[in-house]
């Protein structure tokens, strides 16, 4: 599958480049993408929510009044659940939402984003680049050439780039990543995708 490359002012460099069939051109499988997309979002629950119950909310020790004789219901603790200020029944306590994807169903879950964002367009493929001065407005004008300011933008990049990475952090849009990292959730959650021409060979080593 031959792909025009763009250099970073958005004008067409004149050169190709091959996308692996297998990674870019196959029939995307909606229910991994599905299940992917579902074990990321779990994972980034810290699981820390916890309410008390009777044993944890203080005070109460003492029996508020006493058993028999003053024509009102019998009370042990004024920390009943049945009492405001009491302990919660049945509350939530901290636990892991962990969920556990498989080497096979992640790689065609990726693969399955990357070939529906072929089809749909959204994929451009750059010339290696990067931003020297560190600088938001350079990266801003990088996207402006692509109109990409005001979208959902994600760029996979070939390497670890310190600068490209502070570059970009203050743009709320923008998401880097090195292209073999960049999960599901980060593919999907994007309207244009940005491949550095060296990336793609990370990206065939990781999916292939």
């Amino acid at each position: 599958m031959q792909v025009e490359i763009y250099s970073k002012t958005g004008e067409k460099t004149g050169r190709t480049v091959d996308l692996p069939e297998n990674i870019f051109g196959i029939e995307p499988n909606e229910h991994v993408v599905y299940l992917a997309v579902k074990a990321f979002q779990a994972n980034q629950r810290q699981g820390t929510h916890m309410t008390k119950n009777r044993k944890l909310v203080r005070g109460g020790g003492k029996k508020p009044w006493k058993q028999k004789g003053r024509g009102v219901a019998r009370a042990g603790t004024i920390r009943s659940p049945l009492w405001v200020g009491g302990g919660r029944v049945f509350g939530p306590v901290p636990h892991d939402y962990d969920q556990k994807v498989n080497k096979k169903t992640s790689r065609l879950a990726r693969k399955s984003v990357l070939s529906s964002k072929v089809k749909d367009g959204q994929i451009t493929v750059v010339e290696d680049f990067t931003v020297d001065s560190g600088k938001t407005k350079d990266m801003t004008a990088v996207l402006k050439s692509f109109a990409a300011e005001n979208v959902k933008a994600l760029v996979l990049l070939a390497k670890q780039d310190k600068m490209m990475l502070q570059a970009g952090r203050n743009i709320p849009t923008l998401n880097l990543q090195v292209a073999p990292n960049a999960s599901v959730y980060e593919l999907m959650d994007c309207k244009k995708l940005f491949i550095q021409e060296s990336a793609i060979e990370g990206i065939a080593g990781v999916l292939a």
